[in-house]
């Protein structure tokens, strides 16, 4: 069911980092889809990325010192700015013949809004233009979240397995009532048929707005009668959009590869109520239980994978992970291809226990 290590989709935007986790003047190196990349906040605000190697002896630049302005490696002090154009070579005295303007670091396009920061990462080696690219695969948008709004919740946790089973877990409509077993959440004695409309959405496929399950108590703290619509984009993002009279709340998960054997998954969570957003520290321990509880059972999953990797999927209830890699499969053909992406699901009703 899943591709081989390495074989990370390109061409997409990818979450990063919480924005809170970093401050004007200061850089933050982090390994991401097996490419090493230092991200920085310059005095004026604004969020950079550049490839984390020095060109001149392959010294990450995250070892130097970051002013604010440009990053000086720590080796022989040669500066760099936010665009990753070197500024100075201290050991040039002139005549070398050498322009340090024309020496590159590796920049990656990024954007910052509700609170995240996003990375476009390419393929270097497509013919398709940048511009272009990013145009196909816009930035994920929350709605009812202000451009500027941050989460009241961010957790992020680090999976040890391979960026496909952390996105089939965090589909997967059925385990559930096995693996989230807590007071708050369900229990096994609520297992019931659910039967719920799905369509196909951007890079993806939509649960159609619709009531959640009763046996959830967390739904039952907002009151009334809510509702929730649930999407899933490529490479690895869900949004799930709860409305209850007045209340709002979003959740955002995020799957990043960070490489061959590790996943990094962030959760957000969005409200638009003061007293909702009060609720933040009695939710956040919650929220980081939840997570850990799918790290556990992916982790343990990680054993079986040693021995056997074809997976029996069965409908209806695996047909989400059935979607994910057809949708992968039909994007990277896509690209390849240099034509639009024919989204491969079809609205349908998907019934199951859980």
């Amino acid at each position: 069911m899943t591709e081989q290590p390495s074989h990370f989709l390109r061409n997409l935007w990818y979450y990063a980092l919480p924005s809170a986790s970093l401050k004007a003047g200061q850089m933050k190196p982090k390994l991401l889809l097996n490419e090493p990349i230092l991200f920085g906040r310059d005095n004026e605000g604004k969020v950079f990325a550049l490839r984390d190697i020095c060109p001149h002896r392959a010294m990450p630049l995250s070892f130097g010192r970051f002013d604010g302005r440009e990053v000086e490696c720590c080796y022989h002090g040669w500066r760099f700015n936010g665009e990753g154009t070197c500024t100075h070579i201290p050991a040039l005295i002139g005549g070398e013949g050498i322009e340090p303007g024309k020496i590159q670091v590796r920049n990656y396009d990024v954007h910052e809004a509700q609170g995240c920061i996003w990375i476009f990462m390419e393929d270097a080696s497509s013919a398709v233009q940048r511009q272009a690219r990013k145009n196909a695969a816009p930035i994920p948008f929350l709605p009812d979240v202000a451009e500027n709004e941050r989460p009241a919740v961010c957790e992020t946790m680090k999976f040890s397995c391979f960026v496909d089973h952390a996105v089939v877990g965090l589909m997967d409509p059925a385990h559930g009532p096995f693996v989230h077993t807590s007071w708050w959440w369900r229990s096994r004695t609520s297992i019931h048929e659910k039967a719920k409309p799905f369509g196909p959405s951007h890079l993806g496929f939509t649960m159609k707005r619709h009531r959640p399950s009763k046996n959830s108590f967390a739904y039952k703290l907002l009151g009334g009668a809510p509702e929730t619509e649930i999407s899933f984009q490529l490479p690895g993002v869900r949004i799930e959009h709860i409305r209850a009279g007045k209340n709002n709340v979003v959740g955002l998960t995020c799957v990043t590869p960070i490489n061959d054997n590790e996943t990094e998954i962030t959760h957000a969570i969005y409200v638009n109520r003061a007293w909702l957003r009060g609720l933040a520290p009695i939710v956040r321990p919650f929220a980081r239980r939840f997570l850990d509880q799918d790290r556990g059972v992916v982790e343990k999953q990680q054993k079986g994978l040693k021995y056997e990797q074809n997976l029996l999927l069965i409908r209806d209830a695996d047909t989400p992970a059935r979607w994910y890699q057809q949708i992968k499969n039909e994007f990277t053909r896509a690209q390849k291809e240099g034509r639009e992406f024919a989204n491969p699901v079809k609205e349908t009703v998907l019934r199951w226990r859980s």
